[in-house]
């Protein structure tokens, strides 16, 4: 099963490009799909993530915001991989 990642970003963030190099090292024994969305794209978005990017949804759920170590995300693709 191929896991679904979205992750809500905005340009010249550091924290955004923190956990977009967690996700590339975490991900290497799983098979994802990762959409970034900039969050200053939309009005609605803004409203909905401006304040917390970035943001990370698995499978449709959100599963972090602003920090998350390598440890954490593989064990959350291991959750998620297994169906709980």
């Amino acid at each position: 099963m191929k896991l679904q990642l979205q992750i809500y970003t905005r340009r010249d963030c550091c924290l955004c490009e923190e956990m977009k190099n967690v996700i590339r090292e975490a991900k290497a024994p799983f098979p994802i799909t990762l959409d970034e969305i900039d969050v200053d794209s939309s009005a609605e978005l803004q409203v909905l993530y401006g304040q917390e990017v970035p943001v990370l949804f698995i499978n449709g759920r959100k599963a972090f915001k602003y920090r998350v170590t390598p440890r954490e995300l593989q064990m959350r693709f291991e959750k998620e991989k297994s169906g709980d």
